[in-house]
């Protein structure tokens, strides 16, 4: 049995684009927040303009929280790690290996307070 040249044309082209989706996926993988934060680390991910976003980065600050802020508008690293999140608003707040999406104050003050952080969050 050959192949015509066009179906080994098609069946190569399949293949380099499974590969290059494979890759991709695997590019957002790598910038999946979750993987540095450990147990009790913190990560904000936010956008300059939203006001739940500055009330928690406030909240966060007056209680002497140590996280790590990323800007999901900077086309870079807080991009990459919303789109691995799934984030479809902000903030996304990773705490440890949680993901609290939106400014969820309930989930939030749960998750801070059973790493031994005192936060107000209104």
């Amino acid at each position: 049995m050959t192949l015509s040249p066009l179906k080994l044309l098609a069946i190569v082209g399949v293949v380099l684009l499974a590969g290059l989706v494979w890759m991709k996926k695997r590019e957002i993988e790598r910038a999946d927040p979750r993987r540095q934060t450990g147990e009790n680390g913190i990560v904000m991910l936010g956008a300059e303009w939203c006001g739940y976003c500055r009330k928690l980065k406030a909240a966060l600050d007056a209680a002497e929280v140590p996280y790590t802020e990323m800007d999901v508008e900077d086309g870079g690293a807080g991009h990459d790690a919303f789109v691995a999140l799934g984030g479809r608003g902000v903030p996304v707040t990773v705490i440890g290996q949680d993901v609290v999406y939106g400014y969820n104050t309930g989930r939030l003050d749960e998750l801070l307070s059973a790493r031994g952080h005192s936060v107000r969050l209104q």
